[in-house]
Order: structure tokens, then sequence, then C-alpha cells
């Protein structure tokens, strides 16, 4: 039975922290009872909770960002270069995609023009067609995505996946270890996704310019994006790198 441990960026009375766990674990599929959680905010886990997971995932954050930073983020990207050291398989998307990346030198922005909320098609590389996990999906599919920080330059040691219409680098991998980032949420069906917009409806209206009511009937099924998280635990099974 894997193991998971999710590492948390929210706030304890984040509605969205809860849902954060069941959302993973529906798209997995696990039972709570294999799904750990972590809150980076209050501090690293010790590596005694790494050694006894299988796989590491890294989610979103409703209230914090990598590119503004805080007195604790220097202590969190320090956990990814552990994961990263001892090629931990680990699975990140939005906030953690973003802090993956700066950790490993990577250079991530604010800016408000590229944000991208809602439903957003993204393209896989031709590397994206060749990989073992994102290979057997469509050259092009949906996704869920809620951001306005982006990853500008891409850290060395890493083959990029996905791009869209306004960000290049919406998926790497770390080449050589089982460490995949997206910059959207592989772990969101539509209903997941219209739960995060009511939750922050001040995101729908900074970014997209129209009334949550409005925004939601832009909102589609990801389908082929939902299948990611599985095809990587199909990956990390099989031990490849």
């Amino acid at each position: 039975m894997t193991q998971f441990l999710l590492l948390q960026v929210r706030n304890e009375d984040d509605p969205m922290k809860p849902q954060e766990r069941r959302c993973f674990c529906h798209a997995l599929p696990c039972d709570a009872a294999e799904l750990q959680h972590w809150d980076l905010i209050q501090g690293s886990p010790p590596q005694s909770k790494l050694d006894e997971v299988d796989i590491v995932l890294l989610g979103g954050s409703g209230d914090y960002s990598v590119a503004e930073g805080g007195p604790w983020l220097d202590r969190a990207l320090a956990v990814m270069r552990t994961l990263v050291d001892q090629g931990k398989p680990t699975f990140a998307s939005c906030w953690g995609f973003q802090a993956m990346a700066r950790a490993l030198g990577g250079t991530v922005v604010t800016d408000l023009p590229r944000a991208e909320l809602g439903s957003v098609e993204v393209r896989l590389t031709e590397a994206g067609r060749q990989d073992p996990v994102f290979g057997g999906l469509p050259d092009s599919f949906p996704t869920a995505m809620g951001h306005q920080d982006r990853v500008v330059d891409l850290p060395a040691g890493v083959t990029r996946l996905a791009e869209s219409d306004r960000v290049d680098n919406q998926a790497f991998r770390i080449t050589g270890k089982p460490i995949y980032c997206t910059q959207f949420h592989p772990e969101l069906q539509r209903d997941d996704l219209v739960d995060r917009l009511i939750a922050y409806p001040q995101y729908v209206e900074k970014i997209a310019g129209v009334t949550i009511d409005e925004f939601l009937d832009q909102c589609r099924e990801t389908p082929d994006c939902n299948r990611i998280l599985q095809r990587f635990v199909e990956f990390v099974d099989r031990g490849e790198r």
C-alpha cells in the first residue's frame, strides 16, 4: 500500500486545507489513511517522516506567494532541495511547482497580466510527448489553473514538458529523478475548482474581471489532466528514472 505525504502551505482556518487533502485522495486514488499531511508554514518535516512515505506531494496556496516570500519560505525551499538530493518520488502542483523551481535556482515573479484562472488549455512540448508520464496524454488538453506568480526561468537540470498561450513553463520533470511539477492542478476536477474559486472570489475579480457567477460558466471538465497523478504513481511503482 503506497503511503503519501502532502506538504501544505495553507492557513489553519482555510477551508481549502482539508479540501486539498480530499482532492489528492480522490485523484491518486487512495484512502485518507494513506495520505499524511504536514504544514510547511509551521516547520519542516523530520527526515523520519520523509522516510516512512513512498511519495511526497506539494499543493497550492491561497494566501502565500513564492515570489513575495516570507519568514518561513527559505526553510520550505530547503525541504524541496532535500527531496531532490534524495531522489524522493515527488509531485508538486501550483505553489509547489513554483517553489521547486525557485529552490533549484529558477526565477519566479508575480505577473498579473499573464495570470491564469479557471480552465486553461496546455500543450505538450516534444519532450512531454516522449515522457513516460505525460506521453500518454493528448498533445493539448484543458487543466484546472489558478496563479498570478509564474516561473520565468526554469532551473538547470530539468526537462520542460508543457506550455500554454500565456505561460511557457507549465510543467517540468527533474531529469533522471522521479520528480514532476505542474503549474496546473491535476488533483482538481471541475467541481473542486469551482469550490476553490468560490472560496477565493477576489482572485476571479482581480484576474478575470468578471463576477464569480459569470466565470463559473466557463469552467470545464479536465479528464486528461486528472489522469496525470495516477500515471505518476504507476511510473514510480515501475521504478523508472
